[in-house]
C-alpha cells in the first residue's frame, strides 16, 4: 500500500514506518518537526515537510501520490501539560485531526489507522481494560483524543470510512541502536531514568507515591515500540476486509513505577536515586490493557514483553547516542 505517514518522524511514527517498509508497503511521511527528527525517518521514506494546520500543505501531501491509507500519529502527548493549557491539545490533536480527515474526504482517501490512547479510560473501574469498557478521561489529552474517536465514528457511519484505533498505553525501548525515543524536553519515565545512569542528571523524581496500590506508585502497561509497530502493520493490511476496529494494544502486565526503577538499576548497573514528589494532575492510579481481542482477531503477538527487554533495547539506543539524534 502507498501509506502517508503523518507524524512519521516521531518516536512511534518513526518505528512504524520502518515496520512498513519491512513488510513491503510504501510509507510517505508528512510532518513539521514539533516533536520529530529528520534523522528517524528510515532510508526508503519519502519525507513531505508540513503542518496538519497548513491546509495547502496537507492538500499538496495528499495530492503526492495514490494513497490507500493515512496513519495519524501527529499529536500532543503529554498528559500533565494537557492540564494546564487543555487550548493547545483541543486545537493540535482533535481540531487538526479533522482537517486531516476533511483532506482525506476530498482527495479520496478511505482507510485511517489512528494512534489513540489508553488515556481514554481515565480511572478503569476494572483492570485489565477492556475495549467495550466505559471512556471516562481524567484529563485534557484523554479528552481530545476521545473527541477524535467519535469522530471516527460518524465519518465511518456516513462517508464510508473504513478506521482503525489502538488505544495504547506506554510504548518504550528502542527498535534499533541508532533508532529510539528522544523527545525535548524529555517527560517519559525510562529515558529519564536512563538519563541518570548515564550521569545527565542526577536523579529521577517519582510522581506520586500514595496511590492506592502496593507500593504507592502508578502502575502501568509497559510496550515495546517494535511490537507497538507490528500492531499497527497488521491493523493497516485487515481494512480492507474490516471497516471498523477498535483494539487495546499492550502487553497485559502492569508494572509500578518503582519496579520499573528496580529494573533500569539492574540492567544498566546503576544506582539510579529516586526521589518521592507530587502526584501529577489527572494520572490515574492503574492503567494496564487487556490485548486479548487484537491477538484473537489479527492475530498480533509481542516479541518483547518482558520489562528488562524494553528497557536493555533503550538502553542501547541512549548509550549509542546520549544526545539522542544529535549524537
Amino acid at each position: 500500500m502507498n501509506v502517508l505517514v503523518v507524524g512519521g518522524a516521531g518516536y512511534i511514527g518513526s518505528a512504524v514506518t520502518v515496520a512498513l517498509l519491512e513488510a513491503g508497503h510504501k510509507p510517505v511521511v508528512f510532518d513539521n518537526f514539533s516533536s520529530g527528527h529528520p534523522q528517524a525517518i528510515p532510508k526508503g521514506a519519502e519525507l513531505i515537510p508540513g503542518d496538519l494546520a497548513d491546509s495547502e500543505a496537507l492538500d499538496g501531501a495528499c495530492r503526492a501520490a495514490a494513497f490507500d491509507a493515512v496513519m495519524h500519529f501527529a499529536a500532543f502527548i503529554e498528559a500533565g501539560e494537557s492540564m494546564r493549557a487543555p487550548e493547545r491539545f483541543f486545537r493540535n490533536n482533535t481540531a487538526n485531526s479533522l482537517r486531516l480527515l476533511e483532506a482525506m474526504l476530498e482527495h479520496g482517501i478511505k482507510q485511517l489507522v489512528f494512534s489513540s490512547t489508553a488515556a481514554l479510560y481515565g480511572n478503569p473501574v476494572r483492570t485489565p481494560i477492556e475495549e467495550t469498557d466505559a471512556l471516562e478521561p481524567t484529563n485534557a489529552y484523554g479528552e481530545s483524543k476521545m473527541l477524535v474517536e467519535r469522530m471516527l465514528v460518524w465519518f465511518h457511519q456516513i462517508h464510508g470510512l473504513r478506521y482503525a484505533s489502538l488505544r495504547y498505553f506506554n510504548a518504550a525501548g528502542a527498535v534499533s541502536p541508532d533508532l529510539g525515543e528522544d523527545h525535548q524536553p524529555e517527560s517519559h519515565l525510562i529515558p529519564l531514568m536512563l538519563g541518570v545512569a548515564l550521569g545527565k542528571r542526577e536523579s529521577i523524581r517519582i510522581n506520586g507515591t500514595d496511590y492506592p496500590t502496593p507500593d504507592g506508585t502508578c502502575i502501568r502497561d509497559y510496550i515495546h515500540v517494535a511490537d507497538l509497530a507490528s500492531a499497527h502493520v497488521l491493523a493497516l493490511e485487515a481494512l480492507p476486509e474490516r471497516g471498523k476496529m477498535i483494539y487495546n494494544v499492550g502487553n497485559g502486565r502492569g508494572f509500578s513505577v518503582r519496579e520499573v526503577v528496580e529494573t533500569a538499576r539492574r540492567v544498566t548497573g546503576h544506582p539510579i536515586p529516586a526521589e518521592g514528589g507530587p502526584r501529577r494532575t489527572g494520572d490515574p492510579s492503574v492503567l494496564v490493557a487487556s490485548s486479548e481481542k487484537i491477538r484473537r482477531e489479527l492475530g498480533w503477538q509481542p516479541k518483547y514483553p518482558s520489562l528488562e527487554q524494553i528497557i536493555g533495547s533503550a538502553w542501547e539506543w541512549h548509550r549509542r547516542r546520549p544526545r539522542g539524534f544529535e549524537s
